[in-house]
């Protein structure tokens, strides 16, 4: 987000001399030189960015240095342009526009002054040096949200088709999810407080924030690193089961403002922008795979033939959340989007094709034992005349949804829902989505040869069919954590566990045994771990609990004599006695249908060091 920086002299004297021109956009002179006396001397650098919200900075900037002036009494101000106060400067127009205006604003306040921009100049001060004659300041647009001032209007429409005001409607004892939403979304009421426990658990499985870089930044321990690689390769196993041919592709994640397309679709994103100067150029690090996947699919030749089409990526993004915003595993400043945009022939195709991407997203949910309220938001023309596909959506979904209608042309999409969790804390978490895009292929030069030989622009339809990598994950726990509120032992899905089975040898007698077992599972692609360390079982067995391990077997004298396992199942609580090769077919039936992924760790516990987010839990 751009900040107006400043540093603020109250000045007994002050006196600068033009020297030579810096720039080729210097403005003319007026004069060469000015002194002052008791003046208050404002030292500004404007950054990229601070023209489009001059009008919340003026009013802010304005206001304080005022009241700067009236407590210490300054005759006059001087505004001074000076480029040492930031790296992300913005380009020489902008940066005069953003000080003209200042002064004008303070024209009919104090007797301001300005000294010219684009030129070296030399300068001697003299400072007062009282309390506030040394002050820094940043000035940023906090209440600009978006870079839009948009309108909206909110309804609530059940699968019937029936419309309803938010403040009218009579929530039903199995909507409490839908009131929830309602309340927090169209009330704006205050969620109530708390912390959750799920927190400890993201960390216990090694996500956690990494202190060493920007808020909003994690770091991914071994059990983390399988469990993103997991739903990584996952994502792509759903993005492929639609039906439709999908190509996966990979690209960079620093995009350049100077060109047009990067440039409106990054305004109509909003400000939540990770923005970089370098070389002269101003980049933008991307908030989804959008920027990448349109840029190469503009260069393919495609015909009509080929559509519907599907193109993947997961793609490491950036935005930049309000710090207070943040929240482990959700809300974060740099994520992995399994970001999936679905190439369409015309509108219709992509309506159409819609509900087959909301079964998809609602099977997904279904399948960690949760369920979704949404909010569909639409522009109003496309309300109007698409009602009844807008209702037959919700329909599919099974329960009322709430509405948002915005003024219409604003955005590239007609269409845009957002599927969300109430997690245990009662707050609206969104996981899913999908849009119907009809700009961004045009924006982007992107086009298809149709049936008559002419070219066109394909409607596009994004989706995060499981949501970001991260909030999948979030979703999964915090689905653990309602599991241990209703009194349940938490667990997480077999093909996610970082471990799926660890052996425990009861005596060192018996650890070729153990090795054998290890072997003949780890050959299968199950995640297998001996347990060797000097310790006694009970404490082996209770670290193998805290890590949520589904499968444990121990291994004594009995069962190296019957070449058997002895197997507890963290799912249910149950013990059993097996081969080897039916604990194999077990997990392989408990994870059919998902990724297989490496260990992050050695095979033996002995081998690896100990890790401060288990040795906490385990003390």
């Amino acid at each position: 987000m751009s900040r107006l920086r400043v540093l603020i002299i109250h000045a007994e004297r002050f006196k600068y001399e033009v020297r030579d021109k810096a720039i080729d956009e210097a403005e003319p002179l007026g004069d060469h030189g000015r002194e002052f006396d008791n003046a208050l001397v404002v030292f500004i650098s404007v950054e990229a960015g601070d023209g489009k919200a001059i009008n919340s900075l003026a009013n802010k900037f304005v206001e304080d240095i005022m009241d700067i002036i009236n407590k210490v009494k300054a005759s006059k101000l001087v505004l001074y342009p000076y480029a040492h106060l930031s790296s992300k400067l913005a380009d020489p127009k902008e940066a005069m526009d953003v000080l003209k205006h200042l002064e004008n604003a303070f024209s009919d306040k104090v007797s301001v002054y300005r000294a010219p921009f684009g030129w070296y100049k030399s300068f001697t001060i003299k400072c007062y040096g009282h309390p506030l004659s040394e002050l820094s300041r940043e000035y940023r647009p906090e209440e600009l949200v978006s870079r839009l001032a948009i309108s909206r209007r909110y309804i609530i429409v059940t699968p019937e088709g029936e419309v309803y005001n938010p403040e009218e409607y009579i929530f039903k004892p199995d909507e409490e999810d839908l009131r929830v939403l309602v309340e927090k979304e169209v009330f704006k009421k205050e969620l109530s407080g708390g912390r959750s426990r799920l927190f400890d658990v993201c960390r216990k499985f090694g996500f956690e924030w990494e202190p060493m870089s920007d808020s909003g930044h994690m770091r991914y321990g071994p059990h983390a690193t399988v469990m993103v690689d997991a739903v990584t390769e996952y994502s792509w196993l759903v993005a492929k089961s639609l039906g439709i041919p999908v190509i996966r592709v990979k690209g960079t994640n620093m995009f350049n403002l100077k060109f047009r397309p990067i440039r409106e679709h990054a305004e109509l994103f909003g400000d939540r922008l990770y923005e970089l100067d370098l070389e002269g150029n101003k980049l933008v690090m991307r908030y989804a795979a959008c920027h990448q996947q349109f840029a190469m699919i503009r260069d393919w030749i495609l015909s009509y033939r080929e559509l519907p089409l599907g193109v993947f990526e997961v793609a490491d993004s950036y935005r930049y959340e309000q710090r207070g915003e943040l929240v482990l595993c959700f809300r974060l400043r740099k994520f992995y989007m399994p970001d999936l945009h679905i190439l369409l022939r015309d509108l219709n195709e992509a309506k159409n094709f819609s509900f087959r991407v909301q079964r998809k997203i609602l099977e997904e949910i279904e399948k960690i034992g949760r369920s979704y309220v949404a909010i569909f938001n639409v522009v109003e023309d496309f309300f109007e005349s698409h009602r009844d596909y807008v209702v037959e959506l919700i329909k599919g979904i099974g329960k009322p949804a709430l509405v948002v209608i915005y003024p219409s042309g604003i955005y590239y999409w007609v269409i845009n829902v957002e599927y969300i969790i109430i997690d245990t804390l009662k707050r609206p978490r969104e996981i899913a989505t999908f849009q119907i895009d009809v700009g961004n292929a045009s924006r982007f030069n992107i086009k298809f040869i149709d049936a008559d030989g002419k070219e066109k622009h394909p409607v596009i339809i994004h989706t995060a069919i499981i949501g970001s990598i991260e909030r999948y994950i979030y979703a999964v726990l915090d689905k653990a954590m309602q599991d241990e509120e209703a009194g349940k032992v938490p667990t997480i899905p077999t093909w996610l566990a970082p471990i799926q089975v660890r052996i425990i040898p009861v005596k060192s007698d018996v650890m070729e045994y153990c090795k054998d077992v290890l072997i003949k599972l780890s050959s299968k692609g199950i995640r297998v771990d001996v347990d060797d360390r000097d310790l006694q079982l009970a404490k082996k067995i209770r670290d193998a609990g805290i890590e949520w391990i589904p499968y444990v077997v121990v291994v004594g004298d009995r069962e190296v004599k019957t070449n058997t396992v002895n197997v507890r199942l963290r799912r249910g609580g149950l013990q059993k006695i097996m081969t080897v090769d039916e604990l194999i077919d077990l997990v392989l039936k408990d994870v059919s249908g998902y990724p297989i992924v490496e260990s992050a760790l050695p095979l033996y516990m002995s081998q690896r060091p100990s890790f401060h987010y288990l040795r906490e839990l385990a003390q």
